[in-house]
């Protein structure tokens, strides 16, 4: 049972481990867009945001509902909100760490 489980966090996170993918996210975390506009806020182009969107509903991260032509997409969950969020603060923790250090070897004589 373990194994399974772990088996599924590898895989979630497999599903993030691409920074369109993140990006996506994290518009998709200020609301719902469909690809157009994810499109535009990336700068990208569709097929790309499209092939990225594919594999975060392959995974179940994100869902789409079909609204006229139109797919709109949202976060499965809304605490993936709140693990950008966290995620965030650990890499801003590192940074911080790693300019401490380079400061550190800057003031050695």
């Amino acid at each position: 049972m373990n194994q399974t489980i772990q088996q599924f966090k590898a895989d979630f996170f497999k599903a993030l481990a691409h920074p369109m993918r993140i990006r996506i996210l994290e518009v998709l975390s200020e609301g719902d867009k469909n690809v157009n506009e994810i499109q535009s806020i990336l700068g990208s182009e569709g097929s790309a945001v499209s092939q990225q969107l594919a594999v975060l509903r392959n995974k179940n991260v994100v869902t789409g509902i079909k609204e006229g032509t139109s797919v709109i997409y949202s976060l499965r969950d809304p605490l993936i909100k709140d693990l950008l969020a966290v995620a965030k603060q650990i890499f801003d923790n590192h940074l911080v760490d790693a300019i401490s250090l380079l400061e550190g070897i800057r003031n050695e004589p």
